[in-house]
């Protein structure tokens, strides 16, 4: 049981940065303290509901509230990652981690060999060092995570393995705050790196993924099940090619040249641009970012009247850049005819949005269908 003194319920309005968030709390615009520093696209859109706690009067914070949770779709996700711990610790003394049944908690935060570790568990004289993470990146039966590149989480996760060869017991405990999900896998579109060195190093860990549910007011979390592991998917998908979607920003009207579609005049707004890369889709997502280049694509022409805001890469071996454009067509507001696919049937490969399109439920739906949704036929 997590105990609360009071919890407001508020809606989103926007994020300027990782740790801060603007809610409307009963009309009135409030700053808030966001705990979970992960991209969070996929929960964030104006609207959202979500359940704030007031900071202490004295606490000197230039933040009235903290963000405890949000809900998607009337479910109640916690944001607040203090509590991991408290909702671990209780899973174990519970006995429903399965594989765990026999271990207790003695300790919290230790470290070991330079590295701090969440939990310290023990049976008889036999200790048990886990790492525990929160997962709130997940579709409708799939959670993955991290949800925004984590250098520091692939050196965790090389240290833990270390660790285990050097004969401590290290694991994982993947906190997926999202009880319908039924598999769980490293985030390959996002972080490949995390992705690779956790296929290499997960044969050696005892670690799980586990689903929670919580009620509304964040105090009772609910145990769900143990994810399954498809670690086949990530051999077939997980690699430096595929399909992949560039939001750009154009502040103000503006007229280019754009090879051989002519002079084109771009409203302001935002774009997103649908490509392809067989093989290093890296270098390719890479070279888009750059203003100066020698001109290829049409994309590199816009790219000298505005700017990218975000990259969203879908690592596979299929082709779906076509119906990732057929998508996009039914929730653009308009396209740039030809652009961007003068060799293919589609009518366009440029799709234009008045807001940024990763506040936009709708466009999110896509990015998630395609990277997390598709691949329950492979289960």
């Amino acid at each position: 049981m997590i105990r609360h003194d009071k919890l407001y319920r508020a809606t989103f309005v926007e994020r300027p940065n990782r740790f801060i968030v603007r809610a409307d709390l009963d009309g009135a615009i409030v700053t808030c303290h966001m705990p979970n520093p992960g991209r969070l696209w996929e929960l964030l859109f104006p609207g959202t509901s979500l359940m704030l706690r007031k900071a202490p009067a004295d606490s000197g914070r230039k933040t009235a509230y903290d963000v405890i949770g949000v809900f998607r779709d009337d479910v109640p996700v916690l944001m607040d990652t203090q509590y991991n711990n408290d909702v671990a610790s209780a899973l174990i003394a519970r006995k429903l981690i399965p594989g765990w049944e026999s271990w207790s908690v003695l300790r919290r935060e230790v470290t070991v060999e330079g590295s701090r570790f969440d939990l310290l568990l023990h049976r008889d004289d036999e200790l048990f060092f886990v790492e525990v993470k929160s997962c709130t990146l997940f579709g409708r039966t799939g959670a993955m995570f991290p949800d925004a590149v984590t250098e520091r989480g692939r050196k965790h996760l090389l240290h833990l393995a270390v660790l285990q060869e050097r004969g401590y017991r290290t694991g994982l405990l993947f906190l997926v705050q999202w009880d319908r999900a039924a598999w769980f896998l490293p985030d390959y579109h996002t972080d490949p790196a995390f992705a690779d060195t956790f296929a290499a190093v997960q044969d050696k860990l005892d670690w799980k993924a586990f689903s929670v549910a919580w009620d509304e007011y964040f105090s009772l979390p609910r145990p769900g099940r143990e994810l399954i592991y498809p670690g086949h998917i990530l051999k077939r998908e997980n690699h430096d090619g595929g399909d992949y979607m560039a939001v750009l920003h154009v502040k103000r009207e503006t007229a280019c040249e754009v090879g051989s579609l002519g002079r084109l005049t771009f409203s302001p707004g935002y774009y997103v641009y649908v490509g392809s890369a067989k093989k290093n889709l890296a270098a390719r997502l890479a070279r888009h970012s750059r203003v100066r280049k020698k001109m290829h694509w049409h994309l590199d022409y816009l790219r000298r009247i505005a700017d990218i805001t975000a990259t969203v890469p879908v690592r596979t071996v299929d082709d779906l850049e076509h119906d990732l454009a057929r998508r996009l067509e039914k929730i653009a507001v308009s396209s740039v005819e030809r652009f961007g696919c003068t060799d293919c049937g589609c009518a366009s490969h440029l799709f234009y949005f008045h807001e940024n399109p990763v506040h936009y439920r709708p466009f999110m739906n896509v990015v998630e269908d395609f990277r997390i949704n598709r691949l329950q036929q492979f289960i």
